[in-house]
This record gives C-alpha cells, structure tokens and sequence, in this order.
C-alpha cells in the first residue's frame, strides 16, 4: 500500500511538472511574438519615408537658387562700380591732358621761335606772307638750292613725310615750306626750277637779303656763306631743322638730321590728333 502511494504521488508531480513547463512554453511564445511584432522605430531597415526626403530636396534647390542670385548680384554690382570708376578716370586722364596742352600752347605763345610775321616772294612771283598759312599745318625748312647734299636730302625726307601723312584721310593736308637762305642766287626763276623734284604742293620762297634774313631770325636760324671759289661759287653753312607750325602759327616741334622720315610722321601725326586749337590773344 505504502508503495502504490509513493507511485501514484510521483505520477501526480510528473503532471504538474508537465503542467507548468507547457506554462512556461506558452509565456515564452507569446512574449517574442510580442516581441518581434513591437521593435522600436529607429531599429527598422529600410528608406526614410518620401515625405521627408521630398522636404528636404525642396529646402537645397531653394538654398542653391538664392546662392546663385547672391553671386549674380554682387558680380552686376562689381562690374557697374567698376566702370564707373574707369569711367570717373578717363574723364579726369582727358581733363588733364586738355589743360597741358593749353598750358604748352601758351608757353610757345610766349616763346620767341617764329612770331614774326613774314613776307616773301613765292617761286611763282607772288608776295606770300605768313598770315597766307594760317589755318593750315606746315613743314618748313631754310636751306639753299646750290647745296650739294645736305638740302636735297632734307627736302627728300620732308616731301616723303608729306606724302605719307597724305595717305591718312583723317589728317588735314600738311603744307611744305622751302625758304632760301641765299637770295642772291635762289631768286624767283631758280626757286621755281629747283622745287620741282620735290613734293608737288612745295612752296618756295626768297626776298631781297633782309627780307630772307627777317625771316630766319624770327625761327633763330643761323645761316653765313663761306668764301668764294675760282667760279664764284660757295657754301652756305646754315641750321639743319625741319619746324612744324600749328595752324595758329605756333611752332610746336623741330627734327634734326637724326629723325628719320618714319619718326618724324609719327611725330607729326600725334601733334595733330592731340592738338587743341588756341587763337592768339
């Protein structure tokens, strides 16, 4: 009897153990069913929703375009200012340089070089003086005609500066001067014979020996003949210059031996696109 209720008690406790293992098996289950259906949302895989990447595309397209208006403004400000400034400069660079030019035409006014008033015979017999060249720009040269190179050359180069300030339809015509320095042999008829291998619009002139030197002094010009030969024939040593005047008949530039035709275009060209026209007064 004793032994069939130790049975029959294990038989009881094997139950109840089953019991609460089948307990336990069920908690178990529904705790990581419960588990696995409520993961937080920062563990869960996957994109972000649309709507905030949407969002976000929208706020840097916006931050892009007004970068980009900021940049073109300040480049359309910069660039206004800045042509301004030049602007401003140029005005003040040209106001400048207007007044220097006024400045040394009224110092060449004061100058002595070339304020008398000539008056000449020209190769064609007609009295020219040298109000007859105002208005116009002229080259003008003393020399004489018996001058064995020195002349010729001169006159070479000075015909060949004319004709290539000719060639630039922007410039107003240059007048050549010839003016002897030896009016006892370079009278009208030689004057005439003489010019005629030159520039065609070349003008010479002569006078009687106080007219002649009258107008060599009033441009400083130094001129002594030298002694006689057995034929009666001499020198003339005389100031080499090639004088440009202003059609105010101002002299404003000189070019020796030195100056090449090239240079000497050059030269006159700028005088005459930078000149300013000032009367006497």
């Amino acid at each position: 009897m004793l032994g069939l209720r130790c049975i029959v008690g294990d038989l009881r406790g094997g139950v109840r153990l089953l019991r609460s293992l089948r307990h336990v098996q069920q908690s178990f289950v529904s705790s990581s069913s419960l588990t696995s259906h409520t993961k937080p949302v920062g563990l869960q895989r996957g994109p972000p929703p649309p709507p905030v990447r949407r969002f976000l595309s929208q706020d840097q397209s916006s931050a892009g375009h007004s970068a980009r208006l900021k940049l073109r403004t300040r480049l359309v400000v910069t660039l206004v200012f800045g042509g301004g400034l030049m602007a401003v400069w140029w005005y003040v660079y040209a106001e400048k340089q207007q007044k220097l030019r006024q400045q040394r035409l009224r110092q060449l006014q004061q100058v002595a070089l070339g304020q008398g008033n000539f008056s000449l015979l020209d190769h064609r017999g007609q009295r020219r003086t040298k109000k007859d060249f105002l208005g116009s720009w002229v080259l003008l040269y003393f020399g004489f005609t018996h001058c064995p190179d020195i002349c010729p050359d001169e006159l070479d180069k000075l015909s060949a500066v004319v004709s290539a300030l000719d060639k630039d339809s922007s410039l107003p015509p240059v007048q050549p001067l010839f003016i002897t320095v030896d009016p006892e042999r370079d009278d009208v008829p030689a004057l005439a014979h003489y010019i005629k291998d030159f520039h065609p619009r070349l003008i010479g002139l002569t006078g009687t020996p106080e007219e002649v030197k009258h107008a060599g002094r009033d441009y400083r010009v130094y001129a002594s003949p030298g002694p006689k030969d057995e034929d009666g024939d001499y020198i003339v040593d005389h100031t080499i210059l090639i004088y440009l005047v202003s059609p105010e008949g101002l002299f404003l530039d000189y070019y020796n031996r030195m100056k090449n035709q090239e240079q000497i275009t050059e030269s006159i060209r700028n005088h005459i696109k930078n000149h300013v026209a000032l009367t006497n007064t």
